[in-house]
């Protein structure tokens, strides 16, 4: 099973929750794990009985809400801590030093780094990493309405003195009212639906999952994604 990090204190939940779409989509089983403090998967994936902690079904993507580690996820499942859990992939909604810790994301093959410019998330999304006990590979993931060398260095000078190494490249996000209406029209129906959202974000899902696979091609991640439009 294939762990991968997206730490931060910004909001995560949809763009975890859309990369999943495709990789399902692709034939991966595929859970999120929501370790969040704010745990905002509780209120947007609907669930009918929800408890401390839980594994429900939303669109053939398993998430998980309330656990603290992976030996309380297996307890939950009924597998032995020895045991695999049954996934190809695992997406990990992390704002907090300790979830790093518990998952032992230092050593996972891919992390990122979610964040936009406002203060509050760059800061308190960046004191997630004030713990780290070794060095963490990290890809910026940027929600910006324009790409701005101004707003990167800013970041960089704020991550001075952290045990951090960034990837030179970058994935930007458009900060949009197309995309936000489009995100929070999914979440009052209940569905993950691509059809309206612009060519860019779509552009960056599919970079995204490109590098979670590493071993297939666009084409083929453009096609999911295709075929997920045509489904809504």
């Amino acid at each position: 099973m294939k762990k991968i990090g997206f730490i931060g204190t910004y909001d995560k939940t949809d763009l975890l929750l859309n990369i999943a779409k495709i990789l399902i989509t692709m034939r991966k089983k595929v859970i999120v794990v929501d370790l969040t403090l704010t745990q905002k998967a509780k209120y947007v994936v609907p669930v009918i009985n929800p408890t401390l902690t839980y594994i429900t079904n939303f669109e053939d993507i398993d998430v998980a809400v309330g656990f603290k580690d992976e030996k309380s996820i297996k307890a939950y499942l009924g597998i032995a801590e020895t045991e695999e859990l049954p996934y190809d992939i695992m997406l990990i909604d992390v704002d907090n030093s300790s979830a790093i810790e518990e998952f032992d994301l230092v050593k996972a093959p891919k992390n990122y780094f979610v964040t936009a410019f406002d203060l509050y998330s760059l800061k308190r999304g960046l004191q997630v990493l004030s713990n780290l006990k070794e060095t963490m590979n990290l890809t910026k993931i940027l929600f910006t309405k324009e790409i701005l060398k101004e707003d990167d260095d800013y970041l960089n000078f704020l991550s001075l003195g952290y045990k951090v190494m960034w990837n030179e490249y970058r994935i930007y996000f458009p900060i949009e009212n197309g995309d936000w209406s489009v995100l929070a029209e999914n979440q009052r129906v209940a569905k993950i639906k691509f059809k309206r959202l612009s060519t860019q974000y779509k552009d960056s899902l599919i970079y995204i999952v490109g590098e979670i696979l590493n071993d297939t091609s666009e084409t083929k991640i453009r096609r999911a994604v295709k075929i997920i439009e045509r489904g809504v």
